[in-house]
């Protein structure tokens, strides 16, 4: 028998089945937050094919591509340019600061669990969805695609990537921005480890492109309370020639002072542009953060 590829171990299936009890409500944060699927007034005339999808209940049959239908004996929905589903693309930082992992699984890991998780949710209500994987430049850029079979390709890149290299988000931020032309969601699973200022530079972009954003910042729960109160050798995993061995609780006061003035810079500015911005940290449950955020959307909306 052949083992269990590696990439399916990204998809929780009790973490799955919880989030999808949340489908109506993620489906409906998708139509009212960034977009949903709406067919085109012209249809018929002229838009342009894309592709097929199974046909799923309340669909209209008058969409059913009925040749389709005679060759397979299946039912398949016709998709138009313009019946366009959420597109969104998926940037997921793998350098190598996303190493850590402290007492608890490494960052990098849990944003692979994220990243996997949402590719899901979103292709389950056929939303179009592509994948960048990034250190200091871009190392892989899958288009999104609607297509049940492209998450399996997006597991296998995410499954093969290993964290290394050097942060650039400023650099990487601008350059993604100019590879995708069409408006939709950029989401952001980062440690966001990079000069303020270019890091929101880049967040600007998209929002000039008018894509939405939705910024997850994921820490260890070490990087956010600092606990070490023995002499400890600090290396930088971007760079493993920097080391520094030193007392920290001599440090740790300026230290929890820098990270609240980050964050603090982070959530102004990201409300300034609309961005939807959510601090993780790796001792909470993946699912549990993404449920709680879908819920707060909705409940949100409500309002």
């Amino acid at each position: 028998m052949d083992p269990r590829p590696a990439y399916l171990d990204l998809l929780d299936p009790m973490a799955l089945a919880k989030l999808g009890r949340l489908e109506l409500i993620a489906r409906q944060v998708v139509e009212g937050f960034v977009s949903g699927r709406h067919k085109s007034p012209y249809k018929g005339f002229s838009v342009e094919f894309a592709e097929h999808r199974e046909y799923s209940p309340g669909d209209d049959i008058r969409d059913i591509d009925w040749r389709v239908y005679g060759k397979s004996d299946r039912y398949y929905i016709k998709q138009y340019e313009e019946e366009t589903n959420l597109r969104a693309n998926i940037l997921l930082d793998a350098s190598g600061s996303m190493a850590y992992a402290g007492k608890t699984v490494s960052k990098f890991r849990y944003a692979q669990m994220l990243a996997a998780s949402l590719a899901h949710l979103m292709l389950r209500q056929s939303d179009a969805v592509g994948l960048v994987t990034y250190d200091s430049t871009v190392r892989r850029y899958i288009p999104p695609r609607s297509r049940a079979s492209h998450l399996r390709a997006m597991l296998e890149e995410m499954s093969d990537t290993q964290p290394g290299g050097e942060t650039s988000l400023g650099g990487i931020f601008h350059d993604v921005a100019e590879r995708i032309f069409r408006r939709g969601l950029v989401v952001v699973i980062s440690d966001l480890f990079d000069d303020v200022d270019r890091l929101l530079g880049g967040l600007h972009h998209f929002r000039y492109k008018r894509h939405e954003v939705l910024l997850i910042h994921v820490m260890a729960p070490e990087e956010l309370t600092f606990p070490f109160t023995s002499w400890t050798q600090f290396r930088n995993l971007e760079r493993a020639d920097h080391r520094l061995q030193l007392d920290p609780r001599s440090v740790r006061d300026q230290y929890l002072q820098a990270v609240a003035s980050f964050v603090g810079q982070l959530r102004r500015e990201t409300g300034r542009m609309e961005i939807d911005y959510i601090q993780v940290d790796t001792a909470t449950p993946f699912d549990v953060a993404l449920s709680g955020y879908l819920g707060r959307r909705m409940a949100r909306k409500k309002k």
